[in-house]
């Protein structure tokens, strides 16, 4: 005998739910990536430079260390929003995340004006 299965309130809106899933990945893919960066930035810059230069050794820790604070903010913000994006498809009263899309723009470009200023202050000293 066939088992008849009840249709859940996921089913309803599966197509929802998998591109929900899909943007899901995507955060994760860019918050290894914002980590990875801010690790190769700051490889790079001890493995090349001989001179030891303070400002230069500053800049680069900060931003190693930035980029891996917003990598894992990047990753616990799109956990977050997953979930919450499911219930809402659920609920059909889904909102577009202005803030959080704000928040992470802003730490990317603090990154970027860090780098920026790692890079002005190297091209002075060459």
């Amino acid at each position: 005998m066939e088992e008849i299965q009840e249709h859940t309130i996921d089913s309803k809106y599966i197509q929802q739910h998998l591109a929900n899933e899909r943007t899901y990945l995507a955060w994760i893919r860019t918050s290894i990536t914002i980590i990875g960066v801010g690790f190769l930035i700051t490889n790079l810059h001890f493995a090349t430079l001989t001179a030891n230069i303070e400002m230069g050794d500053f800049l680069a820790r900060i931003i190693g260390l930035t980029s891996i604070i917003v990598g894992i903010l990047t990753l616990l913000m799109a956990t977050f929003s997953y979930f919450k994006k499911g219930k809402d498809i659920n609920h059909q009263t889904f909102t577009f995340p202005k803030l959080l899309i704000i928040f992470l723009s802003f730490l990317i470009l603090l990154i970027f004006l860090v780098f920026g200023g790692y890079y002005l202050f190297a091209w002075a000293l060459i």
